[in-house]
């Protein structure tokens, strides 16, 4: 019973320490240009903490494969991706120009875009972004904007999709285009 009574009381203490949720803080989005990448499915859940501020959380994932129309080829961009970054807002939260970074992990295996050789293995970097969001009405927003990310890769590359032949190994830095933002966005 005493540890009910303490566990009663931590919430309660916690309820009171916690900042009060009000309206347009929290927000749903996705992108709807990543689904032209092959199908890849993406969400973004941001926090707007302050006027200015708010913190992000995305995931991107395909398992998606698809057969070349031209060369019958395996098409593929496998890939699950994590990221958290912050975002400024110099007017308002989620409402006209903002500046991001973030952090962002990628497990990746791609082949058959460019050639028959498949890579893939693990990225680590961050990333810096920017772009315009307008207010469609009060919950609903459309989000515009451009990212590249840098960091660390290490790859396994194969002849082909399946045949599991290994052609190279290695390690590099990278730097890339990371996003081509055409968001929908719900502002709770």
């Amino acid at each position: 019973m005493n540890k009910l009574w303490k566990t009663a009381a931590a919430a309660v203490l916690l309820l009171f320490l916690l900042p009060r949720l009000e309206a347009q803080e929290l927000s749903l989005s996705t992108n709807l240009l990543d689904y032209a990448n092959l199908a890849t499915l993406n969400m973004e859940a941001s926090y707007g903490f302050a006027r200015h501020w708010s913190l992000n959380a995305g995931m991107r994932y395909n398992p998606f494969e698809f057969a070349s129309p031209q060369t019958g080829d395996v098409l593929r961009n496998r890939q699950q991706s994590y990221a958290l970054g912050a975002r400024y807002w110099p007017w308002h939260i989620y409402s006209g120009w903002w500046l991001a970074a973030k952090l962002q992990y990628q497990e990746f295996n791609t082949g058959g875009l460019r050639s028959s050789l498949t890579t893939e293995g693990d990225r680590y970097g961050s990333g810096f972004s920017g772009g315009y969001t307008y207010m469609l009405n009060s919950h609903l927003n459309m989000e515009f904007g451009l990212g590249l990310w840098g960091g660390y890769e290490r790859y396994t590359e194969y002849a082909c999709p399946v045949c599991g032949k290994i052609e190279g190994k290695g390690s590099r830095t990278f730097l890339r285009p990371n996003e081509l933002l055409l968001s929908l966005s719900y502002v709770f």
